[in-house]
């Protein structure tokens, strides 16, 4: 059985034996066939609360939050639709658009561009937020469970506030989206620091498709409702070809909880039991851009692998590690997973990136990992604590024939686009 996995911008293919093999992917849906006309009906016609045309007045300022380069957000389309909606009301020279990098990188103007197409980023202010530069900041206070609030001062100081986005389940917030474009997404470094703190992320709430509960998501919703105050709310689902198959617009919370029901739906896969060999990946371009993103990847088989059993990771990896960030620092201050992951629930403080290197540790000490990466080579991937191959599907077939007669392997092409469970 030959599978197409997701990897890098055109997919890698991988053989495995048919009869010991259940390939799990996300429902699929088509594409809108006019995407345009399906976002600018959905900024008219909100889930809850008015149009946006009725929110925003002439001669007030406006900010609006978009995903950074890690993320497939359609942002080529999604803030052309918004400021549509904005002409004739809003000066462009009074909007901003801030891209919610949260504690990753800026963006690049060539990477920016990209995004928004040249023509459209030459025309519109684009700032990328930048969680250690203090002098961008305000104090809002201090909400949720002990969590202090530092927000992006131009975000803060908007009159109307509008996050993009697009919603997926997430491996420990519940999903992304929604309150996320404004923390972590516009947060200091102080308060992703909080939000990620290894409690929180260690909570067993902490984890794919749950939000009420979850320590972390909580956090978020309280930090957004208390000082992030969102006017308006935009967010769409995609499928495996990153086209827009749903969009949802209006209040945040009533916004996100009917783009996550929606995301569920498609995501979340039953499996009629536990597997010896797990093959996973991190969606393939953008999100298999570094290591750190494909733990993602690694988190989603581990819902389904059993103790002691393997997974195979398949993720680009262009960008390393990467080298900014603190990941790679992390992950070799310890000599193993077990080690890493108590090092970092018996710390006082939280160093950034550490939640990152704690999924991937918890991961790790459940199971083997094995990584496909064309971005990294074999003492990379050694100095992650990680095993390396080039062949996912021998690596595969050496896998099951030491686990055994009946060993069986889950196939998840589309990585955390797809959460299988038990079922």
């Amino acid at each position: 059985m030959r599978v197409r996995l997701a990897y890098g911008e055109h997919g890698l293919d991988a053989d495995f034996p048919a009869e010991r093999t259940v390939v799990v992917e996300p429902a699929y849906v088509d594409g809108a066939p006019d995407p345009a006309a399906l976002l600018r009906r959905t900024l008219r016609e909100p889930v809850a609360g008015p149009p946006l045309r009725e929110i925003v007045r002439p001669g007030q300022t406006v900010a609006i939050s978009m995903c950074d380069g890690t993320r497939a957000q359609p942002r080529h389309l999604m803030i052309p639709a918004v400021l549509a909606e904005l002409d004739g009301i809003v000066d462009l020279d009074d909007v901003v658009i801030l891209v919610a990098t949260g504690t990753h990188r800026g963006n690049s103007p060539e990477e920016i561009a990209a995004m928004l197409g040249t023509d459209l980023a030459a025309r519109v202010r684009v700032v990328n937020h930048d969680a250690r530069d203090e002098s961008s900041l305000v104090w809002c206070g201090t909400h949720g469970d002990g969590v202090p609030v530092w927000l992006n001062r131009l975000w803060v100081e908007a009159d109307v506030r509008i996050t993009t986005g697009f919603v997926e389940p997430h491996f420990f917030a519940g999903f992304s989206g929604g309150p996320k474009l404004v923390a972590p997404g516009l947060a200091g470094l102080e308060t992703v620091l909080t939000l990620h703190d290894a409690k929180r992320i260690g909570h067993p709430s902490a984890t794919w498709a749950i939000c009420e509960g979850n320590p972390v998501h909580d956090d978020i919703r309280a930090v957004v409702a208390g000082a992030g105050k969102v006017d308006f709310a935009f967010d769409v689902l995609l499928n495996r070809e990153q086209q827009v198959v749903a969009a949802f617009a209006g209040e945040l919370f009533a916004m996100h909880a009917a783009a996550r029901s929606a995301a569920r739906e498609l995501a979340m896969r039953p499996v009629d039991g536990l597997f010896d060999v797990v093959v996973t990946t991190n969606s393939g371009f953008p999100l298999d851009q570094n290591l750190y993103q494909a733990v993602k990847g690694m988190t989603a088989a581990a819902t389904v692998v059993k103790e002691g059993g393997v997974i195979v990771c398949a993720a680009e990896c262009r960008d390393g590690f990467p080298d900014h960030g603190s990941y790679r620092e992390v992950l070799s201050s310890a000599e193993s997973p077990r080690a890493l992951l108590d090092g970092i629930m018996a710390r006082p403080d939280t160093r950034p990136d550490q939640w990152q290197v704690q999924m991937q540790a918890k991961v790790q000490c459940k199971a083997r990992v094995v990584v496909c990466a064309d971005g990294l080579g074999e003492e990379d991937l050694r100095a992650a604590h990680l095993e390396w191959t080039d062949d996912v599907g021998a690596t595969v077939r050496e896998a099951l024939a030491t686990a055994g007669e009946g060993a069986r392997v889950c196939v998840l092409p589309e990585g955390p686009q797809t959460i299988p469970y038990v079922g």
